[in-house]
């Protein structure tokens, strides 16, 4: 019988590619897709994959509270995390949500198809990139800041940090304006800045966003 698999990710021609990679495999076959988190739970009720592949960085609500909530609608579902970020912080985060893989997207295509059988089969499965992320991280003396925020103050985080206003946080997450607000303090509070400024920098430290441009002094 082969592995149901339900494909999470905003962009058709990526979920085409990772199709066609997926049913090249004998025993795998993708039962569904979906290009948002909202669209990923309903199609999860009505699918009943085997396994949930998916993206963490999606446009609203991302793959990180997605994980979260499909866990707390079935706490057996398994779910793998195939993603662009090379991050120990967003691995943590994806496996603290409930995740049990996470591969990254520069991964050779045999290694997707690897962690998707580990998954159904119920072993962790993580790529070459993100043991080495993980090892690194556990080596450092400090613990990352980040690792004290919840799944949920991840997720509104990356969107702060995209530039989201309250109000389209509060839709994403169908919050009121004044609980992303508490959020948001809380997350400030949490790292210990006192600005959104301060913020960036922070996670910019950690390796969450890039780097701002150097200023052109030529």
């Amino acid at each position: 019988m082969a592995i149901r698999v339900l494909l999470i990710d905003d962009h058709a021609v990526v979920r085409e590619g990772y199709r066609r990679l997926i049913e090249k495999h004998a025993g795998i076959e993708v039962v569904a897709e979906a290009d948002s988190a909202a669209s990923g739970y309903q199609a999860f009720k009505s699918a009943k994959p085997d396994v949930i592949v998916i993206d963490v960085s999606m446009p609203g609500r991302g793959g990180i509270d997605l994980v979260r909530q499909l866990r707390q609608l079935d706490s057996t579902a398994k779910i793998l995390i195939f993603s662009m970020h090379a991050s120990a912080t967003y691995a943590q985060q994806a496996f603290r949500a409930g995740a049990r893989g996470y591969v990254t997207k520069s991964s050779p295509p045999e290694i997707l198809v690897s962690a998707i059988r580990d998954v159904y089969l119920g072993r962790p499965a993580l790529c070459a990139e993100i043991n080495q992320a993980i090892a690194a991280s556990s080596l450092c003396e400090q613990v990352s800041a980040l690792d004290q925020l919840s799944p949920r103050e991840f997720e509104i985080l990356r969107m702060i940090l995209n530039a989201k206003s309250t109000d389209q946080i509060a839709s994403a997450f169908n919050l009121s304006p004044k609980t992303v607000a508490n959020y948001h303090s809380e997350i400030k509070s949490k790292l210990e800045v006192k600005s959104d400024i301060e913020l960036v920098y922070l996670c910019m430290r950690q390796g969450l966003v890039a780097s701002l441009s150097e200023p052109d002094t030529a």
